[in-house]
């Protein structure tokens, strides 16, 4: 999936969307996916930084990780 069908996967699905973000950043405690240098970055930030990190040359497989990792955060938080 790209990155813009995560988006509306996530929001239909109802995740909360302060619990993520598609654009990067270093948000407090959001998983993050961020293209960068034509690479993709999914990665837990917290207080500012990185945690958790994983890289992808690939959209759909960042997209596809990404959406397991936050599945997977739901269940557990």
């Amino acid at each position: 999936m790209t990155r813009e069908e995560l988006r509306l996967r996530l929001k239909e699905e109802g995740f909360p969307e302060d619990s993520y973000s598609l654009e990067g950043g270093l948000y407090n405690e959001r998983l993050c996916l961020e293209r960068k240098n034509n690479r993709w970055f999914v990665y837990y930030s917290e207080r500012g930084l990185r945690t958790n990190g994983k890289d992808f040359l690939m959209e759909e497989i960042a997209c596809q990780y990404f959406y397991e990792a936050i599945v997977n955060m739901v269940k557990q938080g």
